[in-house]
């Protein structure tokens, strides 16, 4: 499963780089207004930085609109990928853009017809949000594993971006489900790496090597 960074921040995705766990990134409107960066030369920064796609997000509500956008986005680098939020307007610009070969992540999916209706228009990536299913008391990666039988059903190629992640276990279980990716706040990537039993570990290793070190 390939680990994508949901940030625009440039010193998280830097510290994602050393560890070795950056595929890619995706990026929003929310996250880039955090950053005290023009805009364009935020993404063009963080595109050099990350080897795989980096998700830019068109904002235009009309398909001949979110085309001109989206257009515009793809030439800031090689490795953009739009992101346009699913919707009949969306879907439109979806056909058009995957067409000319701009590469599109389908956003804001809650179900799994919109996931279909989305891979059937041509986008690389379909992006189900797990957390905010949760928050209104829904299995979010039920959603995941309902694409995921209907894309190998059909073989279709888009990948499947798990998004919303808020905490580990919804990266486990995207791992199990066999989702290609999983975008993750960095606060998450963090707690990954660690297992109280680790610290436990380590802390009693340095205590034992002072008692041999001190002979």
């Amino acid at each position: 499963m390939k680990i994508f960074l949901d940030t625009a921040n440039l010193d998280q995705i830097k510290e994602a780089a050393k560890m070795g766990m950056l595929d890619g990134v995706t990026t929003n409107p929310t996250l880039v207004s955090k950053e005290k960066m023009g805009f364009e030369i935020l993404i063009k920064e963080i595109c050099r930085i990350v080897p795989g796609p980096v998700s830019v997000e068109c904002v235009s509500d009309k398909a001949e609109s979110i085309v001109k956008e989206a257009r515009q986005h793809a030439r800031i680098a090689d490795n953009v990928a739009v992101k346009i939020p699913i919707c009949v307007e969306g879907l439109k610009a979806t056909k058009v853009l995957s067409e000319e070969g701009i590469d599109v992540n389908t956003t804001l999916v809650f179900s799994a017809s919109q996931a279909l209706m989305a891979a059937k228009a041509g986008t690389r990536y379909v992006s189900p949000f797990v957390g905010r299913l949760d928050d209104i008391s829904h299995q979010g990666m039920d959603l995941v594993e309902d694409v995921l039988t209907i894309f190998d059903n059909y073989g279709l190629n888009t990948e499947v971006i798990v998004a919303s992640i808020r905490h580990p276990l919804h990266f486990v279980e995207a791992a199990l489900m066999g989702a290609d990716i999983a975008t993750v706040p960095f606060a998450v990537l963090e707690k990954l790496a660690k297992h109280p039993l680790t610290d436990i570990g380590i802390e009693r290793f340095l205590k034992d090597w002072e008692k041999v070190k001190g002979k």
